[in-house]
């Protein structure tokens, strides 16, 4: 049965700015966007089944592309290292970061992993999130890469979201390896193909960096993942210019993510490529960096920008889409239109999925009622209004 939401404002994020569209109808027929428009143009086709929209201001449920929500353990007394004045490689090189986190959650079992997931999952999709992208990356075996992965899948299942998945072996060298090219190995002969041949993975990352693995490195985990039919996307130009988003570039890659060093050259590959820059402001803000990605060349050039959390135990324990949205304009220059744009739109380009991130007649009816008097008060507060009501691929979340 078709639904009509009415007595509403709609942010379509089609087009420039919101897209708004005031005093608007949202027709939806089954898990799908039937119509949208202004009330007094509704076809007499959608005249029936009404529901008020109670003056709400509806958005593109919110896309959080970037994660690392299952893992096991804490990492809350590195916090206190790094107040103390040590850096997040130095952490890394003495044995913690990334390597900590990879104990906790090898020795953690499946409903363990499950369980602290969909806590952090819950905290989500309280702030309107209807899609999310969870990465491996803690286990660096192929059993634990696999298990993670499949806790993400069964999030899916069992949550009210829509969960991708992406493996991310190539994420840091673990204590049983001491060569990092005899590690890319297990991780394209081993780990992957392991990985693939059960569908565990929408995508392929890597952490291409100084502490993480050369471009050369990662270019074999992306022939590897191509040859497996995955798509691939990259954590890029965090801690350096490694050159990263140009080979992202070269990759047909769906996404560059973090990109505070990106230069001139990386700019302009990802614009010819159509990759999404992917911004976190989170671990900006966390590990106190000082330098910023270059907004405002991705912005003359026309390289989309998505945001997300990259909720992680080590360098982004933040939970908030809504508080991403604020950073990105307060840290990094964005306007509110392009935060929103980030969480919804270009979020879902990130994940190649374009079925979703706006409203707009066929996509999926994946919408957010907000009580606020103008679509710039998303980015604006933090933490308030919570939305009214949610709407998951046309269903109510409760």
């Amino acid at each position: 049965m078709t639904r009509v939401f009415e007595h509403l404002s709609v942010a379509t994020m089609v087009g420039p700015g919101y897209g708004a569209v005031d005093d608007a109808v949202v027709a939806v027929d089954g898990e799908r966007i039937a119509w949208v428009g202004p009330r007094d143009r509704l076809p007499a086709e959608y005249d029936g089944a009404r529901v008020d929209g109670g003056g709400c201001w509806v958005t593109p449920g919110l896309v959080d592309c970037h994660t690392h929500l299952v893992y096991g353990g804490t990492r809350a007394t590195e916090f206190e290292m790094r107040l103390e004045g040590k850096s997040y490689e130095d952490i890394a090189r003495a044995g913690g970061g990334i390597a900590s986190t990879v104990r906790a959650t090898r020795e953690a079992s499946d409903d363990e992993l499950y369980d602290s997931a969909a806590v952090r999952l819950r905290a989500l999709l309280a702030e309107g999130v209807t899609t999310v992208e969870i990465k491996s990356g803690y286990g660096l075996d192929a059993d634990t890469e696999r298990r993670m992965l499949r806790v993400a899948r069964r999030l899916g299942r069992e949550c009210p979201v829509s969960v991708a998945t992406t493996f991310l072996g190539a994420h840091a060298l673990p204590p049983e390896f001491a060569d990092a090219d005899a590690y890319i190995d297990d991780v394209v002969q081993r780990q992957l193909p392991a990985v693939a041949s059960e569908g565990l993975a929408d995508a392929v990352d890597a952490f291409c960096e100084g502490i993480g693995f050369s471009p050369a490195q990662v270019e074999r985990v992306f022939a590897a993942a191509r040859a497996a039919g995955l798509s691939v996307k990259l954590h890029a130009e965090q801690l350096s210019n490694q050159g990263g988003a140009a080979l992202a570039a070269r990759n047909g890659a769906l996404s560059a993510d973090h990109l505070e060093y990106l230069d001139d050259e990386g700019v302009q590959a990802l614009a010819s490529a159509g990759t999404v820059a992917v911004l976190l402001p989170g671990a900006f803000y966390y590990l106190r960096e000082t330098q910023r990605p270059p907004v405002e060349a991705l912005r003359a050039a026309g390289v989309p920008m998505a945001i997300a959390t990259d909720w992680n135990p080590g360098s982004s324990p933040l939970g908030s889409m809504r508080l991403m949205m604020n950073m990105a304009c307060t840290l990094f220059g964005l306007t509110p239109a392009e935060a929103l744009a980030g969480a919804t739109v270009h979020g879902a380009a990130a994940l190649g999925l374009g079925d979703r991130g706006a409203v707009a007649p066929g996509l999926r009816a994946d919408l957010v009622f907000w009580p606020v008097s103008h679509p710039a008060e998303l980015a604006y507060q933090v933490g308030s209004p919570r939305p009214e009501r949610i709407l998951v691929a046309g269903r109510e979340r409760a």
